[in-house]
This record gives structure tokens, sequence and C-alpha cells, in this order.
């Protein structure tokens, strides 16, 4: 009887117990190991360098938010995929009622502190406008900031989706110029070109159009309702975008007024061309027609061919809706090359007064982001990471010994002085399996030092990529060059 309570009780406490005795992760979650995580490291830095470059400065914020911060400000469709934490203290017995009613309240969608007052940061822009209400005193304006931090959405995983996954923003706040999406255009086009992305589109509309389109079929009401079913057009096609509508309560006519404004295409030019007919009599899209064409026509016709071969992959698309709503002009989307089915690799675009939920009025913004677990895929797709990322440790000093490794460390030590990734065998062994170890961490170089070249006061050097080897003196090892 005592061991047979042993036995359960050691089943209980065992952290891996109730998955099989396995281990496990949430779905939509990851591990990283040292090879992507290298990669990652790669693409982060390759875009926080472009954003150094055009003078945004780096910023984070908490993982979590107070909930009311989040709440409302992503549509109906976003809030459904916020990650809300539980309050601390709901397995106080004395407190069980309360807590069953107040989950029964939750259950039903309404939102009560007695259960939860937090949850995790659904993206970085919200967070990022809160910020500038709390400190616009203190802020130089236009303020521009970057953010490359882990958000949480409660969506159902697949390929290119993730539960958490990391965001690269670059908002500017504090200024209404379209220069700043010119800045915004080009900020992608040259992380994506130095990421060696050459083939993305770079699709731009305006919410300014899409609210002439819902004064024209429906009325401003329906503004959501139009956007978040246009929004899905790639998913689910123009028949159920049609059905999504008639649903919400819109007429064949408007429909079919929506339908026209969809199958609008052609080149940038001749798309200008239709929506300035469609939308003849609407201030409204004349404004948003203003913008694209600031944006899509900067680049003057004057920089030489080089500079025009560098210019980003503009694509003017109507049927861009991007359905969070705080978007109130210029709106972006990147897609990934055609060949990776894998969708958008970034988007952004205007909002004219985010801080003004939060009771700062009159501040607005513009702002782009980065998908870079998806960038991450595309790129392990087309195989355009560098070789030379996957190398972390240059070289391998064999351990022959003890009076060998003590020799061996000082000039370990020497190298990475010079900052050369260097490490040494953890013990002496065989050849083959130091070997081995080098072989599967692809580390280019092995160090040999053994009694003889204690002696000599030389060194072995071995390219394990050629099999060609060298003598070299203790003194001029940290000259050598390993590449």
């Amino acid at each position: 009887m005592t061991d047979k309570k042993n036995k359960d009780s050691s089943n209980l406490s065992h952290p891996f117990r109730g998955t099989g005795g396995k281990p496990s992760l949430p779905q939509g979650t990851r591990d990283f190991g040292p090879d992507v995580v290298r990669k990652r490291q790669y693409i982060l830095n390759t875009i926080k360098s472009v954003f150094e470059l055009y003078g945004f400065q780096p910023l984070e914020t908490p993982a979590m938010e107070n909930l009311e911060t989040l709440m409302g400000k992503y549509g109906e469709e976003g809030d459904k995929l916020i990650f809300k934490i539980l309050n601390n203290g709901l397995d106080n017995p004395s407190k069980e009622q309360q807590v069953r009613e107040e989950f029964e309240k939750v259950l039903q969608g309404r939102n009560t502190k007695a259960i939860t007052e937090r949850a995790l940061k659904y993206d970085l822009t919200i967070p990022f406008a809160r910020y500038v209400a709390m400190n616009h005193n203190q802020l130089t304006f236009p303020f521009k900031r970057y953010q490359i931090q882990p958000v949480w959405r409660a969506d159902r995983p697949q390929k290119g989706r993730y539960r958490e996954f990391y965001q690269c923003d670059a908002d500017v706040v504090g200024s209404n110029s379209l220069i700043n999406e010119v800045e915004l255009t080009n900020i992608y086009n040259d992380a994506f070109r130095r990421l060696g992305i050459n083939n993305y589109e770079l699709r731009i509309n305006s919410r300014k159009i899409l609210q002439a389109l819902a004064e024209v079929s429906g009325g401003v009401d329906k503004m959501i309702d139009i956007t978040i079913a246009i929004d899905k057009l790639d998913k689910i096609g123009i028949e159920k975008v049609k059905e999504e509508l008639s649903g919400k309560g819109l007429t064949t006519d408007q429909i079919g007024v929506i339908e026209n404004y969809l199958n609008i295409n052609g080149s940038n030019e001749e798309k200008l061309t239709a929506i300035k007919k469609l939308f003849a009599d609407s201030s409204t899209a004349k404004q948003g027609i203003e913008q694209i064409e600031f944006v899509v026509n900067q680049t003057p016709n004057s920089h030489p061919d080089s500079y025009r071969d560098q210019t980003p992959n503009l694509i003017i698309d109507f049927t861009l809706a991007r359905g969070l709503n705080y978007y109130t002009g210029i709106i972006f989307e990147v897609k990934a090359p055609a060949e990776i089915k894998i969708g958008s690799i970034g988007g952004g675009g205007r909002y004219d007064d985010l801080t003004g939920l939060f009771g700062v009025p009159n501040i607005p913004g513009v702002g782009i982001s980065f998908g870079v677990d998806r960038i991450y895929d595309v790129m392990d797709e087309l195989k355009l990471f560098p070789n030379a990322i996957e190398v972390g440790t240059q070289v391998l000093f064999f351990n022959l010994g003890a009076e060998e490794s003590k020799t061996a460390y000082d000039l370990l030590q020497q190298l990475r002085q010079k900052g050369i990734a260097s490490e040494i065998y953890h013990e002496p062994t065989k050849f083959d399996k130091q070997f081995k170890y080098a072989e599967k961490k692809n580390i280019p170089f092995a160090i040999i030092i053994g009694s003889k070249e204690i002696e000599t006061k030389t060194c072995v050097i071995k390219d394990l990529r050629s099999g060609e080897q060298r003598s070299v003196a203790f003194e001029s090892l940290p000259e050598f060059s390993f590449v």
C-alpha cells in the first residue's frame, strides 16, 4: 500500500505526467535551436540596420498590457484573438462560487475584472500608441521608433501562422506628411533587397477609397462590414464575399458596385484611371487617390537607372482592405514571392488619431510591420541564407592531454581577444571523436597541439573543409587569417 501511494504521488508531481511521459509545447509555439536562432538574428539584424539607417530609434514595451488597452482596437475579429490572462488567486476555495459566476460572464462574451484584467499584446502598434499617449510631453515630434518583440494571438495554427511570433515595426508619429509613407516603402525595399527577397510585391491602397466605396454602397456605417469582407477575398473568393455582404444587409445593387470595384485590374496607371471614373463624384475617394498617386509617383525620373532598379515593387491593389479599424489613410501589404504559398510577410498603414483612444488626440501616425517568422520561412524555402551565418565557432582546439590543453587554452584566449570564435574540446579523447564534433558543429578549422608542437612552439592548423593543413608558430597564430 505504501509503495503504491508513493508511486501515485510520484506520478502527480512529475512535471511531464499527463502527456504520456513526454514533454510538449503549446500549439502554435516553437523552440528554436542554434542554427535557427542564428538565421533569425540575421533577419532581425538586417531589418534593424535599415531602421537605424532611416533615423528610427529602438523601443520596447511589456509582454502584457491592461485588457482595456487592447480591447476594441482591432475590430470584432481581432478582439477574439487576444490572449487574456487570468487573475491571481482564482484557485481560492472560499471564492469558488464567485469565480464560477464571473466565468459565466466571460463565456457570454463579457469582460470582468474579477477574472481578467490583463492580456498578452496582440501587436506592437497599440502598445506603442499607449506609450506615446503616456509620454507625449517628453517626446520630440515627429517621433520615429522601431520595435522588435514577440506578440501573441489565439489564432488557429497553420503554415506561416503561429500563436507566438515576432514582429518588427517602424512607426512615425506626429506628422501628416506623405513623405513618411514614401520612407516606409523604401524601408521595405531596402530590407527585402538586403535579405535577397527581390521579387516581393508591396501592395498599396487607401482607406479613404474604401470609405468612398462604403458611402456609395451601403453607407458609412457599413464601412467595417465591407472592409472585413473584402479583406477575406484572397481566402474565400468573390462569391463568398458577396454572400457575406448580403448577410450584412447590403442590397444586390450595392453588392454589384462592390463587385465592379473589386474587378478593377491592369497596370497602376490603368487602375487609377478606372477608380477615378468609378468615383468621379466622391471627394473622399479623391483624397485617397491623391495619396496613392503621391506615393507611387514620388521617385523622380531624373534618377539614374541603377537607382530606379532599386525602387519598391509598388502595386496598387484596390482589393487591399486590412481589417484593423484604426487605419485611416494609406495602407500597405507585402506579398511573398508568388512561388512561395505563404501570403503576407508585412503590412501597415496610416492612423490619424490612434493616441486619441487613450485621451491624447491629434497625434497622427503611420507605420509598417515585418512578419519575421514568415520571412524566415520564405528565405529558408528559397535558400537565401548566407552559408557564413550557419558557422558559430570558427576554430576548435583539440584536447590531447593536460599539458597540451593548458598550452592550447592560452592560445585559445588570444584568438578570442582577436574576435575569433573559438573553443577547446572538453576532454582528451580519440582524434576521430573530436573530428566528428567539429563536423557536426560545422567548425571550419581545427588546431592540434601535441607534445612535439609544445617543444617547437608551433601548432598544426587544419582546414576541415579542404583538408589542407599547415604549421604556424604560437606567436603568429593570433594574426592567422581563418577564412
